[in-house]
């Protein structure tokens, strides 16, 4: 069996990282690797880390460097990179593992985005169906990929934003993303905190000013 590694990047998440640590270890029957990269936190988190007895390393800020620390300090063969407010289904790990065994290099979920407003179910819908179209998946969906493509393609681009959007085109120039339809739940709380609408403007404002080559680093300053 392949060895897998859940790679989990995380800032200022203490009242979160408990039931993260909690459920990826519940998800874990076969002691893979679970590595949790934290980048700065002051909220307590790596106090809480230390306490929950999981690998944690430090990394400096920004999700692809922590990602791509997390994966430089595991040996497995299958890389897992998923948000810290994503929760993954019950056999999210056997599914990847037979994704990879039928012959994918990478892939990612489907997902529903928690919350009670009725957009939020769309917005999940519209999201699956343009990561099909387009063979582009985001951050969301936690991304799954061999170590070998993970290497080829140099890890995640390190640039403060759209570091998900620029490995999948990157990725999908060597092979199509295995689109799984169960789905993992991501935490609707940006939409909610900033506004369902406000947030989808955003949103699609972002991804179209970086088809159209504004670098990464203006849009981040645009994003904060």
């Amino acid at each position: 069996m392949k060895s897998l590694a859940l790679i989990v990047p995380v800032l200022n998440e203490a009242e979160n990282v408990t039931f993260l640590v909690s459920q990826l270890s519940m998800l874990n029957q076969s002691q893979d690797d679970i590595v949790i990269v934290d980048g700065g936190s002051t909220d307590g988190t790596q106090q809480r880390l230390a306490e929950l007895n999981v690998k944690t390393v430090s990394a400096p800020k920004g999700r692809a460097s922590q990602m791509n620390a997390g994966a430089m300090h595991s040996d497995a063969d299958i890389l897992v990179f998923l948000h810290a407010d994503t929760e993954l289904p019950a056999k999210a790990l056997d599914l990847i593992r037979k994704a990879i065994a039928d012959g994918a290099d990478w892939g990612r979920f489907d997902v529903r985005i928690s919350g009670k407003h009725p957009m939020l179910q769309i917005i999940a819908l519209l999201m699956n169906w343009r990561s099909r179209l387009t063979a582009i998946a985001t951050g969301d969906q936690v991304i799954f990929m061999r170590r070998e493509l993970f290497n080829a393609v140099g890890g995640f681009p390190e640039q403060p934003l759209m570091e998900d959007i620029e490995i999948s085109k990157r990725l999908k120039k060597i092979s199509r993303p295995a689109c799984l339809s169960d789905k993992v739940t991501t935490s609707g709380r940006r939409w909610q905190k900033y506004g369902i609408w406000k947030t989808i403007v955003l949103m699609w404002r972002l991804r179209f000013a970086y088809w159209r080559g504004v670098p990464a680093s203006t849009l981040a300053e645009y994003y904060r």
